[in-house]
């Protein structure tokens, strides 16, 4: 239970796991995912978005980026080994229902948990047009999987290394002003779906967001993940991911992100030593 099945490094530090947890993958919709907790020295809990499930091979894919210890330590775990403890399926699910006309923003690893949800928007019966965007082409990932769904897919790079050289929000505004979508759901750093929702609110379209807060416990009893939506207190983990864009309280949900980055760079840095990981790789 629990085993590794398949790994796959999508850029420096980002990798595809296929993980074999049968009863997770029968309960799992779009838009939830699970907490982790390696054993160990490694005693953390934290969440992955579950990017892709299959019920029939009783699998769930996971989408990782290496940013503290125990990412770290899951990256380098292989094929044949067992995560001893997953908790999931988590979360509400994305409300999946015929809008219409849905456009899908992922930006970096975002993108992934965008995918169940695009895939479960299509086949509710709407048109969807997804944006992908990535700092540089290196970064972007799952393109293939995203141009399955949306043919016309849209990719952006900060530095035009790939596709349009713009941020998802360029797209998104001429996506709005010509194409006039009924939904739009946007996953991946915080500023960016922020942005898009600034960029959505002048033309009155629904605007779902995922948001990536502090988790701990993942049952509400911790507060960590903690934010404020339409004037009251929300928790990530029992009352989202998913919030209405528009009523999110940014400014509150960045600083309270920004309270431990100083300790989360050091950390990061820890982990290529302890882990005798070279600088700029996984």
């Amino acid at each position: 239970m629990n085993r590794i099945l398949k790994k796959e490094q999508w850029s420096t530090e980002v990798f595809s796991m296929d993980i074999d947890c049968p009863l997770i993958a029968r309960q799992h919709k779009a838009g939830q995912f699970v907490i982790l907790q390696l054993g160990g020295d490694f005693n953390e809990r934290f969440p992955l978005t579950i990017a892709d499930s299959d019920p029939v091979k009783g699998t769930i894919t996971i989408v990782v980026q290496a940013v503290g210890a125990s990412t770290h330590k899951l990256v380098r775990m292989n094929v044949g080994d067992e995560i001893p403890n997953i908790l999931g399926p988590l979360g509400h699910p994305t409300d999946i229902e015929k809008f219409k006309k849905v456009v899908c923003v992922g930006g970096g690893i975002g993108v992934a948990p965008l995918h169940p949800i695009a895939k479960a928007m299509k086949a509710a019966g709407n048109e969807v047009r997804i944006i992908i965007g990535a700092r540089n082409k290196d970064l972007v990932i799952m393109e293939s999987m995203m141009r399955d769904i949306d043919p016309e897919l849209i990719v952006v790079t900060d530095d035009g290394s790939y596709g349009r050289k713009a941020l998802v929000t360029v797209p998104l505004k001429e996506l709005c002003e010509e194409w006039k979508p009924d939904l739009v759901v946007a996953i991946g750093p915080p500023v960016m779906m922020k942005f898009c929702a600034l960029t959505t609110l002048p033309f009155g379209v629904k605007t779902v967001v995922s948001l990536n807060t502090i988790m701990i416990d993942g049952t509400g009893m911790c507060g960590g993940c903690r934010v404020s939506v339409g004037g009251e207190t929300k928790f990530v983990c029992v009352d989202g991911p998913e919030f209405d864009g528009h009523k999110v309280d940014w400014n509150n949900m960045l600083s309270r992100l920004g309270t431990f980055k100083s300790q989360e760079a050091e950390e990061h840095h820890k982990c290529h030593i302890e882990l005798n990981i070279p600088q700029g790789e996984a």
